[in-house]
Parts: structure tokens; sequence; C-alpha cells
């Protein structure tokens, strides 16, 4: 083992063993490596003649471009977009989303947890998260009503073993004892678990009640308490859009500094949350179970967060993590998102007229929503993907067929005033097979 490695494993040996166990063979392997990146940023600093360390080309004091590219971001200063970016994000952007995370949970206040890494989108923080915590044949636990990707990343990628449980109840809430129940199986079973949180979840479009969100903390506490090593992972992807009863906030704050046995990885990013899903920007936040600033086991998660990413792509991209900042510093970002809201809002909700209008309660059930982009009918009569298949070939018409009976609906993608007629039409193509 790299010696860099074993001084990372022996700050968190001493500051919470707890997360040195959680951690995968490869996480426990990883460093950030005192190399190129290390001894360019010294030269940054004093090298007052020559700098010859870094691999880009310069020119009149500034890093080298094409015209006919520059023409097109004329906007923006050449040295914020051309050189590499630092590998953990830009300073100035993973500030500015710390303080936008404070300001929009407030169960983060006051809480102890790492300064956001920036990720090439919220998919590279979960392969981040998988590759530092999850060996072959560890658990990770998931709602049955999920992101089909997790399958590739965790599962093909990691060898993980993947656990589900009913994301419903018979009566439509959220299935807490169910949860519960899966985790005290892996608790028994290896003593440690990843539980992944993904809310407003994909495919359903739910966010739990505020209850079920404290019920869903307890019961991960209560484990824990038990001895078991718990990685809860929320996937916030779709952070923000949420427009019923639910949840207004990431699950992260509530389980930061909650207990030793318990590391909270929070994923988001502004793909979803501000529009710009080809930016790839996303970031990976840590917050260990101590009640006190942990510094040093920050210190160790972000250092081997660091490493990973160093292995894999380097550093992420720099023109995006200027467009993001340039966003986030807009004295117009907050009233433009609201309206955004406003929206999708909107769409959701006239979903949810036309599913109860009582119209098509022969051809299908749904599942409930609240949030994000989707909803999902459950079919009665019909098989999804023959009617994933018919609604495509007859009538022009794209969903997603997910097992015999599921078919997701993005009415995020539907204006509002056309959504009447996408079920009129989903409904025909029902009739049609039937």
């Amino acid at each position: 083992m790299n010696p860099l490695a074993v001084e990372l494993n022996d700050l968190l040996a001493q500051h919470n063993p707890h997360v040195l166990e959680m951690l995968s063979d490869l996480g426990k392997n990883l460093f950030f490596p005192k190399g190129i990146l290390t001894q360019s940023a010294e030269a940054k600093e004093k090298a007052h003649k020559f700098n010859a360390t870094i691999g880009i080309a310069t020119e009149n004091g500034g890093p080298m471009y094409l015209q006919c590219i520059q023409d097109k971001l004329s906007a923006f200063d050449p040295k914020d977009i051309y050189p590499y970016a630092p590998p953990a994000g830009k300073p100035e952007l993973r500030s500015l989303w710390r303080e936008k995370m404070l300001r929009e949970n407030p169960s983060q206040q006051g809480k102890h947890f790492s300064n956001p890494i920036v990720t090439n989108a919220l998919t590279h923080g979960l392969s981040i998260a998988g590759d530092m915590f999850l060996d072959k044949g560890d658990h990770l636990i998931l709602p049955d009503m999920l992101w089909g990707n997790y399958n590739l990343t965790f599962g093909t990628c990691c060898g993980a073993v993947i656990r589900k449980y009913p994301t419903f109840t018979a009566t439509g809430g959220y299935d807490v004892d169910a949860f519960k129940a899966e985790l005290k199986n892996s608790a028994e079973e290896k003593g440690k678990a990843v539980v992944l949180l993904n809310f407003p979840n994909n495919p359903s479009g739910y966010t739990p009640t505020v209850a079920e969100g404290d019920a869903l903390v307890a019961a991960i506490k209560e484990v824990a308490e038990g001895g078991c090593n718990i990685v809860a992972i929320t996937d916030d992807a779709y952070f923000g859009l949420f427009y019923e009863d639910s949840l207004k906030e990431s699950l992260f704050g509530k389980l930061a500094n909650l207990h030793p046995r318990i590391l909270a990885v929070k994923l988001d990013g502004a793909t979803k949350e501000e529009f710009v899903w080809g930016f790839r920007t996303g970031f990976i936040t840590f917050a260990d179970g101590n009640s006190y600033e942990n510094t040093p086991v920050m210190t160790a998660l972000e250092k081997k967060a660091m490493g990973i990413i160093r292995a894999r792509i380097s550093n992420c991209p720099h023109p995006s993590q200027t467009f993001a900042i340039e966003a986030l510093r807009s004295p117009n970002f907050i009233k433009q998102k609201q309206e955004k809201f406003q929206v999708l809002k909107g769409r959701a909700l006239k979903t949810k007229e036309v599913l109860n209008s009582g119209k098509y309660d022969k051809a299908w059930d749904y599942y409930p929503f609240n949030s994000g982009y989707f909803m999902c009918l459950k079919l009665k009569t019909v098989d999804a993907e023959k009617l994933r298949v018919h609604m495509l070939d007859k009538y022009g018409v794209g969903a997603i067929s997910i097992g015999k009976t599921d078919l997701r609906i993005a009415f995020s993608c539907i204006d509002e005033k056309d959504i009447p007629e996408l079920f009129a039409t989903i409904h025909q193509a029902v009739q049609d097979l039937s």
C-alpha cells in the first residue's frame, strides 16, 4: 500500500475507525499523489521567472487557444476556460455550492461536513461512492422503483449485491418498515450496508413526507446503534423540485453527524437543479458521525475522492464550472429558477388533474408522485413493453417501460397544454391492445 494511503487510513483510524471499516479495499488504497499537480501548485506560487511544470501551452502570458473558439466564448476570460481546473474543482464554485446547500437545507445549519468536491455530474459521483465504499458482495439497499443505471454502476462495476424493498405501502405511503427490515437483514448478514436514498425518486417522482423522512433517518440510526456501519448516500439529482406535501430538503442534513457508525454522502449538481444537463457539473460531499468538527476525517475522504478522480478522469471540465459560477453569482439566478420551477409544477399538477379525472381508471392506476420529472402508470390490462412499442409505432409517442406493468412518463418535457392529449393517446393505445 502506498505510504500516502497508509497516512490517510491512519487519520481515519485515529479519528473515526468506523469510517475506515466502511471503505472498500480500493477505498483503503486510494490517495492523492504528491506528483506533478503538487509540484505545479508550488511552482504557481513561487516560479516568478519561468514555470515549466504543467502540461498546457501558453502564449502572451496566458493559455494558448484558437481564436475561432474564443470568438464564441468572448464573454469569458481565457484563463477561466482553457487551463485545467483543480482536481477537486474550482475553489470559488465549491464555496458557492456550499453556501447554496446551507441556504436551501435548514438541517445542514450547524452541521460539520466537507467542502463539496466537483464531479463530472452526479453519475460520476455515484461511481466515486461505489469505488470508495463497495466491495464485491457488499449490500446496497434500494427501493424496487429505482433508476436502472444503479444496476450498472454498483452491480456490474462494483460487484455489489443490490437488495430491494417495496417502495410503497398498500395505502400509498413510503414503505419505511420494508426499508428498515431490509437494512436489518444486511446488518445481520454483513455488519455493513450502503443505503441509497434518491429523492425526488426516479422513476416514481415521489419524495417522502417530513414524517416519512424522519422515520427513514430514525431507522438508519437504530441499526447503526446496533453495531452496523452504514454509508448513507443521498442522490439529490432532482433537488428543489418539490411540488406538493413532502420534504423540502435533502436527508443529508439530518444524517450528518448523527452517529459514529453513519457516514453521510451527498451527491447533487447543477445538472438538473440549474437546467444545464450537458454541463456535467456535480458534487460529492461527506459528513461523518462525530458531533464535533472532524477535519482529519474530512481531509482523508476528500483526498481519497480526489485520488479516484485523478486516476479515472484527471479532473472535471473547466468551462462548465466557470458557467456555473456565473449563474450562482447572478442576481437573477433565484428568480429565474423559480420561474422554471413554476412551469414544471404546473405540468405535474396538470398530470395529476388528468389522472384524477376518472376517465382512465379501468386502464391504469398511478403510483404516488409529488416532485421531480416523472410519474409512473401501473397498467391493468396490457404489457408495458408492448404498449411502449405500439405507442411509438402507431402514434409517435415515447415513454419508458419498466417491468410488465409500469410505464414511466416524463411530464417534465411535455408542455402543460399537451398533457391531456398525451394521456388520451396513451389510453387509446391501451384500447388498441385490449
